[in-house]
């Protein structure tokens, strides 16, 4: 008897796994930097649906992206906000470690950022998690220089 409860629990934990994996990104019609974030994250194994529109304007308001966190596209997943180009490995830790923030962003469009991928370039650039009521902190760092 135990056994089968057992069982029960873990296919509940692995439906609930591959469930979980669902992303909506909102872009404008005219940005191919955006499909190429899009593809980063799908070859990771998200499954990213894609809603064209003007802008983000209403979206930014609702989840307190502010002008400094805002770049060109949002995404949705699991009620966490993705806002830019964040590397995946953030998103996955994200997702793993659920903390109680908004979301995550990274401003603007930096050239080594994924979906940009300017060839050579290594322009330093943060991870920042955010929440609705303003608070922000430093979630990681890209192409910064090793301290010795």
């Amino acid at each position: 008897m135990n056994k089968f409860k057992i069982l029960i629990i873990t296919v509940s934990l692995f439906a609930g796994s591959a469930l979980a994996a669902g992303m909506t990104l909102y872009k404008s019609p005219y940005c191919g930097c955006c499909k190429a974030w899009a593809k980063h994250v799908e070859q990771a194994g998200f499954e990213v649906t894609i809603i064209e529109q003007a802008n983000n304007n209403q979206l930014h308001k609702e989840n307190g992206i502010t002008q400094n966190l805002a770049s060109c596209h949002s995404a949705i997943i699991e009620g966490y906000v993705i806002e830019g180009h964040v590397p995946v490995a953030d998103i996955q830790r994200l997702l793993k470690e659920k903390p109680a923030i908004t979301g995550l962003a990274v401003p603007g469009m930096p050239a080594s950022s994924p979906g940009m991928d300017v060839p050579g370039n290594t322009d330093p650039y943060q991870v920042i998690a955010f929440s609705k009521d303003g608070g922000k902190s430093v979630y990681s760092e890209y192409n910064f220089p090793v301290e010795e």
